[in-house]
């Protein structure tokens, strides 16, 4: 009777553990080999949430959660290996990216990717480097990217945009003509517009020391069409990044990079593992593409 109750015991024990620790369980488990899931955050906040704002408790809860359960974070540069020259990455591979290049990725998310040696990459509106406290929310100093730089080799900084992150007449100023006074500019003013835009950010990211090569691109409000995509080649671009939910292998189309939004308030520690799931078993389409 006692040994059976000594196995009950245990048996009650683990079950508790599987219940309330999953992530344990799994750890060394092999959920896709020859992938990449790239995950996309914006902002963090302690005081306002929004949908694409999350506290920097549920980041630093969402990025120990993913370590335990056995995915494995991977830089920029590995990254672009992978897709140019079909380097091998890690089973369960994870690209940790950060669109906007908002102050709060040094004062809330840098210190935790630090600590957990977590490699990241922030795609960078520049035109917030001239004057990072007059932005809506501060954005990045060059001062601060220097120092985050300094500090840890696996953070790195590539292209949003100059001034592109914008609309006219409700629609994104990367992949639509601007007509000013009635009159539309024409093919050649566009593509010039797009491309200078594009080489400034490049020229600010590469003076500030933001990456070994500066070349990769996040879409303004996942905007672009293939025209885009040929400027942007155009211009010096060779890996640019959406807002369409899936997974990446060699195959896939390196300006056509898909992202899962793990930045969002209601997405739980543990649900990156379901999206990463979804995201595995179909690719959803794009509904922001033109």
């Amino acid at each position: 009777m006692r040994i059976w109750m000594m196995w009950k015991s245990l048996f009650i024990a683990i079950l508790l553990f599987i219940n309330f620790f999953p992530s344990f369980v799994s750890a060394d488990k092999v959920m896709y080999t020859n992938e990449v899931a790239v995950l996309v955050y914006h902002h963090i906040d302690d005081q306002v949430q929004g949908p694409v704002t999350i506290s920097t408790k549920l980041f630093e809860k969402q990025m120990e959660a993913m370590l335990r359960q056995g995915y494995r974070f991977i830089t920029m540069d590995q990254f672009k290996k992978f897709m140019s020259e079909k380097a091998d990455v890690p089973d369960n591979a994870v690209l940790v990216t950060f669109d906007d290049g908002y102050e709060s990725f040094y004062t809330k998310a840098f210190p935790i990717l630090k600590k957990m040696r977590i490699p990241a990459v922030n795609f960078v509106i520049t035109k917030g480097l001239e004057d990072p406290k007059g932005t809506l929310l501060a954005s990045l100093s060059r001062d601060e990217i220097k120092q985050m730089r300094k500090e840890f080799s696996g953070v790195d900084f590539q292209l949003h945009s100059d001034q592109m992150h914008a609309m006219k007449d409700g629609k994104p100023l990367l992949s639509n003509k601007i007509t000013t006074n009635g009159v539309t500019e024409t093919d050649n003013d566009f593509k010039q517009r797009v491309i200078n835009d594009t080489r400034k950010c490049m020229t600010k990211i590469r003076d500030i020391n933001g990456a070994k090569s500066v070349d990769s691109y996040a879409y303004p409000f996942g905007s672009f069409d293939d025209q885009t995509i040929s400027f942007l080649h155009e211009a010096g671009v060779k890996f640019a990044f959406t807002t369409k939910a899936g997974m990446t292998n060699v195959e896939t189309d390196p300006m056509q990079v898909p992202r899962i939004n793990a930045g969002s308030p209601y997405i739980r520690p543990l649900s990156i593992n379901n999206l990463i799931k979804q995201a595995l078993r179909h690719q959803i389409p794009d509904l922001t593409k033109n």
